[in-house]
């Protein structure tokens, strides 16, 4: 009877290019057993966790990312065809019974359309590493540039001129300050959609990063200007890779598309610095997230990656983002300029999550940037401005001339925003040592930060008055803050990778301990060693031990809440937006 069922339930497998009937019969019949037996012979080693529970009817449609190993790629091409790029014959690897919604050869995988059923099927087959839900992913100047030194670079005449920074986010929209100086030609050179919808920046979020990363603050100079919103690198060069939608919503397939089209155009343009000010919770280790994969594969095909510790300080440690947990990427948590010219009264945002990274327990973030009450580019009309109208700076703040056109800036905070500060800052030292690799910049951004913080600092919601205590330790600060004039001036070279290194927990004395990979550079040497690069403030009593607690280590309690990135705190309080 059940298997009369199946038989009625069952749906034709499609070959994705071609059909080959003997196959698709012999492939039904490995379905239908599959079916009948249920869930209990699916290679569960192979699915994610947050995808299993989703495969009890095996009718269910579920969007994928279906990692394959080395031995099939994903795309093969072969000379002498009509179609394809080149005068090449592309065909895209079969998916059983499915659609193949992006060939993400960067990674080897496809993200598709499958049933549940169909998901069973090809997790038993032996060049199927790993199955994952095409997850959703969330978005996450004058004081800003001033609190990281950014004026010894623009007095150096750095100013990421022929850089080519890729924002991948909700788009960038047409602003003056994006142009070439005493020009209307945008230094936007590339743009490109991943997600259905218009062209530019319907949320407003993707244009506000482009800003903070490269604005030359050209609408709010001049006379009467008093104050400047100008970018960390204002001539560098934007690639649009739009991947978020109306609402701030996208993919990792979008992502990862993304990406793969950026490492493309990486000679094209001079892609040498990636913008991820975007992020979603944790499922398995980054050597299984597709995410991450995307992330470590544009690492090697020597861009750096940027990307955003998140918003979720406040529920405590273990709270990092993915792709943030990429022991590759620069990893930025946010600071608070506390809307003074000097970083020493500067503290960290409440909100900005905290280390180590959930399962792998890599050390993060790795350095902290301002990200509080910034102040950048206003895409008019876009979703951000409607939802937070108080937010559109009034030209009165930054001149006493007559205003001319609409408004032109408005305040996002969290670590979306202190991303794009270090990817400006990678484009200037790029302007000056085009040689320089991934790993030495990531080396000398977290060497040469500043070490001086404070013990302990406390932050009152102004909403929901609740005070937030934070520690300046290692998984809070990282290396600690940002400072251009030590990355753009110091000469030390990585000769191995620089990828973070990770924590381990002893539960007998309640401490963790730094754990320091022998391929990596940390700990190698007096240049590159522990106390060299993390100081001792943030590493306890100058020692390797660097917490004494268990509350450090995070469960998926830390997931606790859908509002990724959405908290008062972040997006908007009745006070305004951010945190004072």
């Amino acid at each position: 009877m059940e298997f009369g069922r199946a038989l009625a339930s069952y749906r034709p497998m499609i070959r994705i290019l071609g059909r080959n009937a003997a196959r698709l019969t012999h492939l039904a019949v490995l379905w239908l057993f599959l079916f009948t037996v249920g869930t209990a012979f699916a290679d569960n080693s192979k699915i994610s966790p947050d995808l299993l529970p989703l495969l009890s009817n095996p009718n269910t449609q579920v969007n994928v990312i279906i990692q394959y190993n080395a031995s099939q790629p994903v795309v093969t091409c072969t000379s002498g065809g009509l179609l394809g790029l080149g005068g090449l014959l592309c065909t895209v690897v079969n998916v059983l019974g499915g659609v193949v919604n992006f060939a993400l050869s960067l990674i080897n995988s496809v993200a598709a359309t499958l049933t549940a059923g169909d998901v069973i099927t090809t997790s038993n087959q032996s060049n199927v590493n790993y199955i994952s839900l095409d997850r959703s992913v969330s978005p996450m100047l004058d004081y800003t540039a001033a609190a990281v030194n950014a004026q010894f670079a623009w007095a150096s005449s750095l100013d990421g001129s022929g850089v080519g920074i890729a924002i991948i986010d909700s788009g960038i929209d047409s602003h003056p300050d994006l142009n070439v100086p005493f020009s209307t030609r945008s230094r936007v050179l590339y743009h490109q959609s991943f997600v259905k919808g218009v062209q530019f920046d319907d949320y407003g979020h993707g244009t506000h990063v482009a800003g903070i990363a490269a604005g030359n603050g050209s609408s709010s100079s001049g006379p009467g200007a008093f104050r400047t919103f100008k970018g960390i690198a204002p001539n560098a060069n934007l690639i649009d890779l739009r991947v978020l939608d109306v609402n701030g919503k996208a993919t990792d397939s979008a992502v990862i598309a993304a990406i793969q089209q950026a490492v493309s155009l990486k000679s094209k343009y001079n892609i040498r610095v990636i913008n991820l000010s975007l992020g979603r919770p944790i499922y398995e280790s980054c050597t299984r997230d597709p995410l991450c994969q995307a992330v470590e594969m544009a690492w090697k095909n020597g861009i750096v990656v940027v990307t955003a510790a998140g918003n979720l300080g406040r529920n405590g440690y273990a709270t990092i983002l993915s792709p943030g947990n990429s022991p590759h990427a620069i990893t930025v948590g946010c600071m608070k300029t506390m809307a003074t010219y000097p970083n020493s009264d500067d503290r960290i945002a409440s909100y900005s999550s905290r280390g180590p990274s959930y399962i792998d327990l890599t050390v993060k973030p790795d350095i902290v940037a301002p990200g509080n009450l910034v102040d950048s580019l206003l895409a008019p009309g876009s979703t951000l401005a409607a939802q937070y109208p108080a937010n559109v700076v009034a030209s009165s703040q930054y001149t006493t001339a007559a205003p001319s056109g609409g408004p032109s800036y408005f305040t996002l905070s969290g670590t979306s925003m202190s991303t794009p500060v270090v990817s400006g800052t990678v484009a200037l030292m790029l302007q000056r040592n085009p040689s320089l690799t991934p790993d030495t910049i990531k080396a000398r951004l977290m060497k040469t930060a500043s070490k001086a913080f404070p013990v302990s600092s406390t932050a009152t919601d102004p909403t929901t008055g609740v005070t937030y205590t934070d520690t300046y330790d290692i998984f809070t600060v990282g290396a600690g803050y940002l400072n251009i004039q030590g990355a753009l001036t110091d000469t030390d070279v990585a000769n191995q990778s620089a990828a973070s290194p990770y924590a381990t927990y002893n539960p007998a004395t309640n401490q963790a301990y730094l754990t320091l990979n022998n391929s990596s550079i940390w700990g190698n040497s007096a240049v590159w060693g522990t106390s060299a690069v993390w100081g001792t403030a943030v590493l306890l009593n100058g020692t390797s031990a660097v917490w004494g607690t268990s509350a450090v280590w995070g469960t998926s309690a830390v997931w606790g809440t859908s509002a990724v990135w959405g908290t008062s705190a972040v997006w908007g309080t009745t006070s305004g937006i951010g945190e004072h």
